[in-house]
């Protein structure tokens, strides 16, 4: 996939050495927009854990311009994006992930297994609750330290993604 950098990425290109951080995001959902700040700062924090992270954007660019890929390499530098951000623009990258909402964070150990599908933290009308480390960040902590997530997540919560109508 074609990233705002306009390098092309893979996911051999993509994995850390302790694990990837998937994450479906976009710039206009409101979710997104809630909880980008602590994302930027907990992708930082999974870096230093061997954790690499990348954010794709599977929208209908169409229907839905506010996620064009221009406006993609205006959101990622507005926020300081340390990750690669890429444009899924047939989606077929969000079909195989199964991917519903943005954001939708998967986390997979260095085997690429998948351990963790839930969200970031808690929201409460569309602001972080504040409660100690986020879930995402927890999680993948502990899949940098084991291999594995933790049994007990939370689904994340957002806008569904913006699907073509073929």
């Amino acid at each position: 996939l074609k990233g705002v950098d306009g390098n092309y990425y893979s996911l051999d290109s993509l994995k850390g050495q302790n694990g990837l951080l998937v994450m479906f995001i976009c710039n206009h959902c409101p979710y997104v927009k809630a909880i980008i700040k602590d994302l930027v700062d907990d992708v930082k924090s999974l870096e230093n854990l061997g954790i690499k992270s990348v954010g794709i954007m599977s929208n209908d660019v169409k229907n839905y311009p506010d996620d064009s890929f221009e406006n993609m390499i205006s959101f990622s530098k507005l926020n300081n994006f340390s990750f690669p951000y890429l444009i899924d623009e047939t989606q077929s990258v969000a079909k195989k992930y199964n991917a519903v909402c943005t954001p939708d964070f998967f986390g997979y150990n260095s085997s690429l297994e998948l351990q963790y599908r839930g969200r970031i933290r808690e929201l409460k009308e569309l602001k972080p609750v504040r409660s100690g480390d986020s879930d995402l960040l927890n999680a993948m902590r502990m899949v940098a330290q084991t291999g594995k997530g933790p049994k007990d997540q939370v689904p994340s919560m957002g806008c569904n993604i913006k699907w073509l109508n073929n």
